[in-house]
């Protein structure tokens, strides 16, 4: 069995970042991205990604059968946005398990929400996303994007082995594109792809992440 590497690994937290500069862009202004509305916010930071993560997403586009297409629905995510995510499922997670230690909760919780300090999406390197039609009709990859462990029966693990063959399908043909273009998935999550964050430089061995947490000030919109 393939090992499965947490967020909360140590290894991450260890691999050296040299930010390229990169900025933030907007996939709302690419017509070849479908983008969801449903993690909005009032500043628009879901729909942004580093402007590498962009051009990489229009190659995976590039390589879905016709009448597919990418359907982003989350981007950056300011700081304090997942503090607030990461600390709201740790209490969940102590609830569930009293009496665990505090690394045993941090491991819990890092199967579903990032550690704060190491977070692929605070660096604008990762993005969630799914697969729909032309029409924004979502396909069938087993569960909805962001599905808990605990709600999903652990469905959405990326080779869960509790969804139809339509899903793990569509999962396998979302997984060609999106590696094809230079992604890493985090296996405890179908839908969760980064570029250039700590866990891309980690599974890669990459000499370094190439993005470390970004502020949206100053993003804009990439030539199409």
């Amino acid at each position: 069995m393939t090992e499965i590497i947490l967020l909360s690994d140590r290894r991450v937290a260890a691999t050296h970042v040299v930010d390229n500069g990169e900025p933030l862009v907007d996939t709302r202004e690419i017509a070849a991205l479908r983008v969801d509305t449903r993690q909005a916010d009032d500043d628009g930071s879901y729909a942004h990604v580093r402007a590498d993560v962009m051009r990489r997403l229009l190659i995976a586009q590039r390589s879905l059968p016709r009448g597919v297409r990418l359907l982003v629905v989350e981007g950056f995510r300011p700081p304090a946005l997942q503090s607030s995510y990461f600390d709201t499922y740790a209490d969940a997670m102590r609830a569930a398990h009293p009496g665990a230690s505090p690394d045993r909760i941090r491991e819990l919780t890092s199967a579903y929400i990032s550690p704060p300090e190491v977070a692929p999406h605070v660096s604008g390197g990762a993005v969630d996303l799914t697969l729909c039609t032309d029409d924004g009709v979502e396909l069938c990859l087993g569960t909805e994007v962001n599905a808990t462990p605990e709600e999903s029966g652990g469905g959405c693990r990326t080779a869960a082995a509790n969804i139809s063959a339509e899903a793990r399908a569509n999962r396998e043909l979302m997984c060609r594109a999106m590696t094809a273009a230079g992604f890493v998935n985090y296996p405890t999550e179908w839908w969760h792809w980064s570029y250039g964050d700590r866990y891309w430089a980690l599974i890669t061995e990459a000499p370094n992440a190439k993005y470390g947490p970004v502020a949206l000030t100053g993003a804009r919109a990439p030539l199409s």
